[in-house]
């Protein structure tokens, strides 16, 4: 497996977004913070125009294609060599759209499930795909979640997802998978996924881990702002690293990138 961390930087055209809400609700804002995640070294910029925090109502899809199909365009023409854009949307007209503007990645919490559409949509499409496991949606999806084998059950789900698309003409290798943490599950469930994150590894597709600032690291140490999250993330991403994890989805691109270098150099042997 590569050996080559993939950073995703987080850009939440949203007003009510769990960390970043309002803050890049613009495009000047967004794509001034999206350049400034790839001068820290993010490989993709995911941009978002729905918040899927929990507890977050639907927007329209007009309202979606109003925030993010500006921001994918103006930042066409600027990004680095190898860097990429994701949409991060449920629907599949945004992705349509996303991607028509100069996207390069669709992004779903809903592995493909929020439309009966979206499967032959991403097949159509042909751009790679993250498959992200969700208990319910983000309205209701922390109302008592319960499973009897969180592992197992996350790691079925995202199989049958990932042979749906398949089925459907999108290769193997366009897919990455997300066990989705802070999506539908308490604590002891993240905590759970967290340690075998090794069992989604094996499957053969690039895993992606989004923990960055949620609300689990708070519930460990203390109740505090999101961004007051940058330790806890950290230790998420390197624990990710050592059970073959290389996709990160962040808001704290560099500091991600150093904590990486480190680790790995202190992995290399002389």
């Amino acid at each position: 497996m590569s050996a080559t961390p993939t950073l995703m930087g987080i850009v939440n055209v949203t007003p009510d977004s769990f960390s970043d809400g309002g803050q890049f609700d613009n495009t000047e804002r967004a794509v001034e913070h999206s350049l400034r995640l790839m001068a820290e070294g993010a490989h993709i910029l995911d941009i978002g125009g729905e918040s899927t925090r929990p507890g977050a109502e639907a927007v329209p899809v007009q309202t979606e294609l109003d925030r993010v199909i500006p921001v994918i365009e103006a930042l066409s023409g600027q990004l680095d060599e190898g860097v990429r854009v994701s949409i991060d949307t449920r629907k599949p007209d945004v992705a349509q759209a996303a991607i028509k503007a100069g996207a390069h990645i669709w992004n779903d919490v809903s592995a493909l499930t929020y439309r009966e559409e979206s499967v032959a949509m991403a097949a159509a499409l042909q751009v790679p795909v993250i498959l992200m496991h969700a208990r319910g949606d983000p309205r209701t999806m922390q109302d008592n979640p319960s499973y009897a084998d969180v592992v197992l059950e996350v790691r079925d789900f995202l199989v049958s997802r990932m042979e749906a698309c398949v089925q459907a003409g999108l290769a193997r290798e366009k897919l990455v998978i997300d066990p989705g943490i802070g999506f539908g599950k308490t604590l002891e469930h993240n905590l759970a996924l967290m340690r075998s994150l090794s069992v989604l590894t094996e499957l053969g597709a690039p895993v992606l881990l989004g923990a960055s600032r949620k609300r689990f690291i708070a519930s460990l140490d203390r109740q505090g702002a999101a961004e007051d999250r940058l330790g806890g993330s950290l230790a998420a991403v390197m624990t990710a690293w050592q059970q073959g994890v290389r996709w990160f989805r962040v808001h704290d691109v560099a500091a991600t990138r150093q904590a990486l270098a480190v680790l790995k150099s202190l992995e290399t042997t002389g």
